[in-house]
């Protein structure tokens, strides 16, 4: 016997009850449908969810599967199978004309606790509410590049448990910006001990206005991080930088060549070192677009979780009066157009690229703009699936995870749940109904 639930809107906080409570059960994750007991001696089905009728994509090149039979046991995946069978006596979630995807994984972000409601004090709720943001918008992973306080380690290691309750977490701390040799080395080395995922770098003048860090200092930086194993990743503007700091040895190139378009040398050593690029193309959008109310402030997505404290800053008629007469403004949103050639120049010459946004500081609203980003990545050429992959196991290969990413056997269960079918046009992302992180629907 199986118990049967139908997911649709209405019925999504039913199924919030239902799910809460079996996302963490049973075995390890290991076995299928066919299996005729749990490595414990339990049957088969016994804390197995089964998640049926949907139309499903994995997260890959290929094509997605009909009448897709999902099997979720301690928040981590069975099997994903079209037509697949139901175990005896495992619960059922039926999402019967719904589309199932991994969730989006962010490699550029950042969570401080800004986005965390009134009343929510102390830096890891703080960080945790700022992750529940991101995990409502169906943002499942988020690589948090600067900005993390000392509390994010607890909050990473707490998602060690099947459901954590909002998204993933990985981290750089104090983002390194010398100015000597010595400091930045030290910035590493207190970076290091904190437990970071990254070393963060910031090269950049910002547009002509402040000294870029020395190259004898990036390179001390760089050396110092692959001295203690830890990845980097690197703020950049110039094509010039984008050479010299692969020569370098960056691992992340976490911002767009935004002065001129690529050449295939760039492209080459891209490809060739296996180094992934982060287009941040709402990075751009953010300089320049509160000089008037953007449209998008009237989709009711965005509305559902907007900060009111955030839109109520960047509509101020003095804000909004000095973005409309900064000339970094204007540069900028010629920049987003040379970002977006060149993302296009990079996805047609195999180059690798994750997904990202740079979302999480004021006036950058996270969860949201990743929907936005992906508008982005298809105006500049690319198709919904192309944008999609690397929002999912693009980004996850780029983070080094072998654990999200895709909907396949082993890998934890963070899904979405839409409407309609984003791989035919992307912005059905907004039919967002359902995002679970371990198998665990978030509230």
């Amino acid at each position: 016997m199986h118990s049967t639930r139908r997911v649709g809107p209405a019925a999504l906080p039913v199924v919030a009850l239902l799910t809460m409570s079996l996302g963490a059960c049973a075995a390890d994750g290991q076995g299928s449908a066919e299996d005729p007991g749990n490595a414990d001696g339990s049957p088969a089905g016994e804390g197995v969810v089964a998640f049926t009728g949907a139309t499903a994509w994995a997260g890959g090149s290929e094509a997605p599967l009909r009448d897709a039979t999902l099997l979720v046991r301690d928040g981590r995946i069975v099997s994903l199978e079209s037509g697949g069978a139901v175990p005896e006596g495992a619960e059922v979630v039926d999402l019967a004309g719904r589309f199932i995807m991994p969730g989006l994984i962010d490699a550029h972000a950042h969570v401080s606790g800004l986005w965390a409601p009134e009343g929510v004090t102390g830096e890891e709720a703080r960080l945790e509410a700022d992750l529940l943001l991101f995990a409502r918008y169906g943002v499942t992973t988020v690589n948090s590049l600067g900005g993390a306080p000392p509390a994010a380690v607890a909050v990473r290691r707490a998602q060690e448990e099947p459901a954590p309750g909002r998204a993933r977490l990985l981290f750089a701390g104090a983002v390194v910006t010398g100015p000597t040799p010595d400091e930045a080395v030290a910035q590493v080395a207190g970076n290091a001990e904190m437990g970071v995922d990254w070393i963060k770098m910031r090269v950049d003048d910002n547009l002509g206005i402040t000294d870029k860090m020395p190259w004898e200092t990036v390179e001390a930086a760089i050396s110092e991080a692959d001295m203690r194993g830890i990845r980097v990743a690197t703020h950049l503007f110039y094509l010039e930088d984008a050479h010299r700091l692969l020569e370098l040895g960056t691992d992340l190139v976490a911002h767009s060549v935004r002065d001129l378009p690529v050449d295939d040398a760039l492209v080459d050593r891209l490809r060739t070192d296996g180094v992934c690029y982060v287009p941040t193309l709402t990075r751009e959008v953010t300089t320049f677009v509160y000089a008037l109310r953007p449209e998008w402030f009237d989709d009711p997505f965005f509305q559902r979780w907007a900060d009111d404290r955030q839109v109520a800053r960047v509509l101020d008629p003095e804000f909004q009066e000095r973005m409309a007469q900064s000339e970094a403004a204007r540069r900028y949103r010629e920049a987003l157009v040379q970002a977006q050639e060149n993302l296009a120049t990079l996805v047609n010459g195999g180059a690798p690229v994750a997904f990202g946004t740079d979302s999480g500081p004021p006036g950058r609203f996270p969860g949201y703009l990743q929907h936005l980003e992906l508008d982005l990545m298809i105006e500049a050429g690319l198709t919904p699936q192309q944008a999609l992959e690397m929002a999912t196991s693009g980004a996850a290969a780029c983070l080094g995870l072998d654990d999200v990413g895709r909907l396949e056997a082993g890998r934890w269960a963070d899904f979405l749940v839409m409407g309609a079918d984003p791989l035919e046009d992307v912005s059905r992302t907004r039919s967002l109904e359902a995002v679970y992180v371990g198998g665990a629907l978030i509230e």
